[in-house]
């Protein structure tokens, strides 16, 4: 019964530290890039876009085409280092326990 009570302990502080996890990541900020930073965006860490920057030369009609690519372009940039951080993140929570593949916490 020693074991099981070491076990739920264990288990409670993992919890812990995934709810902190979040909590952090929740409130993270990650920026992408596209264009030579003719084009900025950021996402807060639930990959929500909150701003997005463009360079007013950007701003010609016959250049529509390449400004919605670089749209496109800065928020996978973005997108690219909210999950890299997740993971890093999900690395110290876990003691470098891996997880299932497929499995995406905290989302």
């Amino acid at each position: 019964m020693k074991n099981l009570a070491g076990l739920m302990k264990q288990a409670a502080q993992m919890q812990q530290k995934m709810e902190e996890m979040q909590a952090a990541l929740a409130s993270a900020r990650h920026e992408g890039v596209a264009g030579a930073g003719m084009v900025s965006l950021t996402l807060n860490g639930k990959g929500d876009l909150l701003s997005v920057c463009i360079d007013p030369k950007l701003a010609d009609p016959a250049e529509m085409e390449m400004l919605q690519d670089l749209l496109v372009a800065a928020h996978a940039d973005a997108r690219r280092r909210l999950e890299a951080a997740a993971a890093e993140e999900m690395q110290k929570a876990t003691g470098g326990l891996s997880l299932p593949p497929g499995l995406k916490l905290p989302f």
